[in-house]
């Protein structure tokens, strides 16, 4: 399998340079150059383990990588540390030690990169480079911390994460890691991270001095294909607990932010998996909602703060890829879109395009719609879900309202209810006044007798180690200096 950049240039690569690289040189990102139709084969394979199922489907995109370092990666992602589980159709992604769904793609990452640099006789360090809204930033520095050969530095919004969510990056172990707010929002954030990777004079001094630059957030391929892993998991489960037949079709509903997730789950449908809407679930910060119904995609508005902090972006990177496709793969378009995007704060998609776009649905659900369905979940079916998943509950029931369409759905559930304890608290009128996020968690805890997830307990306990702050256009600046502080420890 070869990958090419959504936007022409350069050479057509294997996948180890892909992951490596991260981002391609003319600033696209790396697609594979077809889909393999997995779905046939792996239908009568449907007692595979989770680890077993993602080797199958892996191996088919990075197959230079070898077989046996493969399975390694995997073993070494996911053994013991990560599964996923199918509950009243609610797909549970998020049993990690961070508990979010970036689990699943930011555990291999590290793996399959660690194999990806001995492939290519790569001897620099390689620094990897994260704008986090809240989720992937902790997913990453777990991942990669302490792991040779690499380093990790994390951007977050100083005001733009949850208070656990803060807390668990800011007390991150490892010599090699590094987290840094920024006085601004996520997007902020993202711009400041693809500048850099954008600044060839930086590349180039840093490879001097002995460094490469990657990614890890999800516009990195070594992390968005383990994502197709889960849907073909979710469908399999589906028909083994008898709730579908093989080969009937399901609607896939995912709570989205940057687009990674929902894209990985149209990358299935590629593959032969028999999906039929893709229901693409925003906050407040509708963008993607609006880009569905009307082909406009326009970024020229408040960024607004939520209770799902993690879906507060207005510029979703991966819906790249998605453009690629729905313009037949036409690499000039797509980058004319995207620097459209980038220069006026808006582009306009063209008719088949468009037409391109009916697999998907798009709606969104303020914060009074995710309150109520919380809170309706847990009265009516005892099932305690966190903002992002209520989102997409809301527009799931919104989608069957419009359409009808009443075919079993699988929602991906990306985050522990006690990533956002108050929030969930406050949406089941649980009193929690004058009490701090960490003492929540218990009161959540005793109101519904679930369990804390073990890597947030004692959380409030553990040792702030980074608490470097700044403005979100000295982001280069804190780079070089951690690097050049830390340089072969």
């Amino acid at each position: 399998m070869k990958f090419i950049s959504t936007r022409g240039k350069g050479e057509i690569i294997s996948s180890s340079e892909a992951i490596i690289k991260g981002i391609a040189d003319d600033g696209g990102l790396y697609v594979p150059v077809e889909f393999p139709k997995l779905y046939d084969n792996l239908k009568k394979k449907m007692g595979l383990s989770y680890e077993e199922l993602a080797y199958e489907i892996i191996r088919k995109f990075f197959d230079d990588i070898g077989d046996e370092n493969l399975k390694e990666a995997i073993r070494q992602a996911y053994s013991g540390k990560f599964f996923v589980r199918e509950e009243k159709n609610f797909l549970e992604l998020y049993h990690g030690p961070t508990s979010a769904f970036k689990d699943a793609a930011l555990l291999f990452l590290p793996q399959i990169m660690k194999a990806a640099k001995r492939k290519e006789n790569i001897n620099e360090e390689i620094v990897i480079l994260t704008a986090t809204s809240g989720d992937t930033g902790k997913a990453a520095l777990q991942g990669f911390s302490n792991v040779e050969g690499f380093k990790v530095v994390v951007y977050y919004p100083e005001k733009g994460v949850s208070a656990i969510q803060q807390k668990q990056m800011v007390t991150q172990e490892g010599s090699n890691v590094k987290v840094i707010g920024i006085r601004g929002n996520f997007d902020n954030a993202q711009s400041g991270v693809k500048s850099i990777f954008g600044d060839n004079e930086l590349k180039k001094k840093l490879k001097e001095e002995g460094f490469l630059l990657s990614s890890a957030n999800s516009i990195n391929i070594g992390r968005l294909i383990p994502q197709i892993v889960y849907y073909f998991y979710g469908y399999f489960d589906l028909v083994n607990k008898q709730k579908i037949k093989e080969g009937d079709k399901i609607n896939i509903v995912v709570p989205t932010g940057n687009f990674g997730n929902i894209l990985a789950a149209y990358y299935g449908k590629k593959m032969g998996l028999p999906i039929g809407k893709l229901i693409c679930s925003s906050n407040e910060n509708n963008v993607l909602t609006d880009f569905l119904k009307t082909g406009i995609y326009d970024k020229r508005r408040e960024l607004i703060l939520t209770e799902s902090p993690s879906m507060d972006i207005l510029i979703s990177s991966n819906l790249e890829r998605l453009l690629f496709e729905a313009n037949n793969r036409d690499s000039l378009e797509t980058k004319k879109l995207m620097e459209e995007l980038n220069s006026k704060g808006v582009y306009s998609i063209s008719p088949n395009a468009k037409e391109f776009l009916n697999d998907f649905y798009g709606d969104y659900a303020n914060i009074h719609e995710v309150y109520d369905a919380i809170k309706y979940a847990y009265d009516k079916e005892g099932y305690l879900m966190d903002t992002h998943t209520a989102v997409g509950y809301v527009v799931l029931d919104k989608y069957r309202k419009e359409t009808s369409d009443y075919r079993q759905a699988l929602i991906a559930s990306t985050a522990s209810p006690y990533k956002f304890p108050r929030s969930i608290c406050n949406a089941l009128g649980i009193d929690i006044s004058g009490k701090n996020d960490f003492e929540i968690l218990n009161i959540l805890r005793d109101n519904t007798n679930t369990n804390i997830p073990n890597n947030l307990k004692n959380l409030d306990k553990k040792e702030v180690l980074h608490n470097e702050v700044c403005d979100k256009d000295k982001m280069t600046e804190s780079l070089l200096s951690f690097l050049r502080r830390t340089k072969n420890d």
